[in-house]
């Protein structure tokens, strides 16, 4: 039987029955990971900025399977992608992890501490662009993974597009921004709408750059994957 004329569409809704099953499916996190997890719930609200224990351990496996040795993590947080990157990267790798605040380094730091992955892990304090721009002229990066403030990530691409090699990945998160980009009109007037109008000019030009192949996941809130070419 043909399908031509029109599209199957393949979704499973991500119920909270579906989204257990997909953890119980998936290989555990070990107490490290699982510590650091619940120090963030502990911060309260803000707890919501963390990386998704499934997005931790697709971190490690992207960062393992491209042989990682720079990385770049932007929006630091309690530590969970510099720890699940950290994790990845192959011997004699580091990766550099910056945030414009250091009000959670000391739970990063415990924990980077109790998963033996410390001394790969290079915290800077201060914006994202100027971190980048202090990086070595001739550093050459294998993975970004960007997941800070979302009106800057134009800006955070166009400053990571020199120091990524061929090859390598650039990783985006919040890319569906609960859903937003789809009709940015639909949130909240001010700061909101602007950062769903912004992502999804960035997820537009993303998706159009000839530079990368590029593929976007529903998983969390959204992961975009870009390889570049």
């Amino acid at each position: 039987m043909s399908n031509a004329g029109f599209t199957e569409v393949k979704h499973v809704p991500v119920n909270q029955a579906v989204q257990d099953y997909l953890t119980r499916s998936s290989s555990p996190p070990d107490p490290a990971l699982s510590g650091l997890v619940d120090a963030t719930l502990a911060v309260g609200e803000a707890s919501g900025m963390m990386v998704t224990v499934e997005q931790a351990a697709l971190l490690t496996i992207l960062t393992r399977l491209v042989g990682a040795r720079t990385a770049v993590d932007i929006g630091t947080f309690t530590g969970v992608s510099a720890m699940a990157i950290a994790r990845g990267l192959a011997p004699g790798g580091r990766v550099v992890t910056c945030d414009v605040t250091d009000r959670w380094a000391d739970i990063a730091r415990a924990h980077w501490e109790q998963a033996k992955v410390a001394d790969r892990i290079d915290f800077r304090l201060g914006s994202a662009a100027r971190t980048l721009r202090s990086l070595p002229a001739d550093t050459v990066v294998d993975l970004v993974f960007i997941d800070a403030d979302k009106m800057n990530y134009p800006t955070y691409y166009e400053a990571v597009l020199p120091l990524l090699r061929p090859g390598g990945l650039l990783l985006a998160d919040n890319v569906l921004l609960d859903g937003y980009v789809l009709d940015p009109e639909l949130a909240e007037p001010g700061l909101p709408r602007r950062a769903a109008q912004t992502l999804r000019a960035f997820n537009a030009t993303l998706a159009a750059d000839d530079r990368f192949e590029a593929v976007m996941l529903p998983i969390a809130d959204g992961l975009t994957i870009a390889r570049r070419r």
